[in-house]
């Protein structure tokens, strides 16, 4: 179970990021690398984790025109990320051009296929900030239907709230991949998250993996705090 744990890498330096590495590499099965990260150290500290033994989570969530979204997921999958993501709402188009490379791509060079996501409506928006770039239809039904255009056009899975998994798994089925942020053990301060859900939760309805970040990191014992999340993990399937 600890291979669905991925531990939100959210430092702002490589030197932070290896101690965070040291520490959790035997203990979650990736390690997910955002922008900020991603931008002041570049393709480095993807090389660090891999040679620690850890698993990348890119999570960039690339949206661009499809022809520079598919060049940027191939230097992914080249990097040897185990996983990344793309906006849903770059549309049909971007996402079959992008997987469409990226297979080729791995074919060719005999690289491990990625597991490639879309992010669908960001847990930040609400539905007013929908409404100023013109999508009217609400959250509950702009999450599936960009779900099913992501599972349509070649993706393996999606970002998702916990609260959405229901309407994905309505949607796209059990065997689609769903990523869940977002995630707070019973015992933790739910900083600013707003609707979260504990790991066991989260995992009995239907998440594949969990992304987890200031539970772990804030911890007095972030070892054993991990080892905790996986704990109730693994509990909820039993």
């Amino acid at each position: 179970m600890k291979e669905r744990l991925i531990f939100a890498l959210d430092v702002d330096s490589y030197d932070e990021a290896q101690q965070w590495v040291r520490i959790l590499a035997d203990e979650v099965g990736m390690f997910k690398v955002g922008k900020q990260l991603f931008t002041r150290c570049g393709p480095q500290v993807v090389k660090m984790i891999r040679d620690a033994g850890g698993g990348v989570f890119l999570d960039l969530k690339y949206h661009d025109i499809p022809n520079t979204v598919a060049k940027a997921s191939v230097e992914a999958a080249r990097m040897g990320v185990q996983m990344f993501n793309v906006h849903a709402l770059g549309g049909g188009k971007m996402m079959r051009t992008m997987i469409e490379e990226v297979n080729a791509a791995t074919i060719q060079e005999g690289l491990p296929l990625p597991i490639v996501l879309a992010v669908t409506i960001l847990t930040s928006s609400s539905q007013d900030d929908l409404r100023e770039v013109g999508i009217e239809l609400p959250v509950e039904r702009m999450v599936p239907r960009l779900a099913a255009l992501a599972q349509h056009n070649g993706l393996h899975g999606v970002v998702a709230s916990a609260q959405e998994l229901p309407l994905i798994r309505q949607s796209c089925g059990d065997d689609f991949v769903v990523v869940t942020p977002g995630v707070r053990p019973a015992t933790a301060d739910r900083d600013d998250q707003q609707r979260v859900m504990t790991p066991g939760e989260a995992i009995a309805a239907g998440a594949d993996y969990l992304v987890v970040g200031r539970p772990i990191s804030k911890a007095d014992d972030p070892v054993m705090a991990a080892r905790a999340i996986v704990k109730e993990m693994t509990e909820a399937v039993a």
